[in-house]
């Protein structure tokens, strides 16, 4: 997890979106346990409260159970419940932005793609042009 807070949100909430983020990249697995408490308050320098309330929210939404002495785990199905909803908000709340730049530019499916796939092209040979040419001649004088 990263050890930068936003001031736009709080803690505890961005505590939340970072083990969620962690649930959907595959870091944490189901019956993976959650980074104890403490462990966490102590390695961001945050209240232990802090970090409950974020976990409490996990809880609250049904991705993460409590086991009285044991910790917390992430619960089976997890994941695709967090990929059901970040699928929804993402044709809710960003695809429409995105196809209205679309559209205004008058993009085409095929041009995106091809966008995408020249885009690497072109930075794969920028990277390419700025190593040194070991074929060509060294025109310095050598002293013997």
């Amino acid at each position: 997890m990263e050890r930068e807070w936003n001031d736009n949100q709080p803690i505890y909430r961005q505590l939340r979106d970072r083990v969620v983020a962690m649930i959907l990249d595959g870091v944490l697995k189901e019956g993976d346990p959650l980074p104890s408490v403490r462990n966490v308050a102590a390695e961001y320098r945050v209240n232990p409260l802090t970090v409950l309330k974020g976990y409490q929210q996990l809880v609250d939404e049904g991705l993460v159970e409590s086991r009285r002495g044991l910790g917390m785990f992430i619960n089976a199905g997890a994941r695709s419940v967090l990929l059901q909803g970040e699928r929804q908000r993402f044709l809710g709340e960003e695809w429409p932005r995105i196809n209205a730049t679309i559209q205004r530019l008058g993009l085409k499916a095929e041009e995106l793609l091809n966008g995408a796939s020249s885009r690497l092209s072109a930075d794969a040979a920028l990277s390419k042009s700025a190593k040194p040419n070991p074929t060509k001649p060294n025109h310095t004088k050598e002293k013997h």
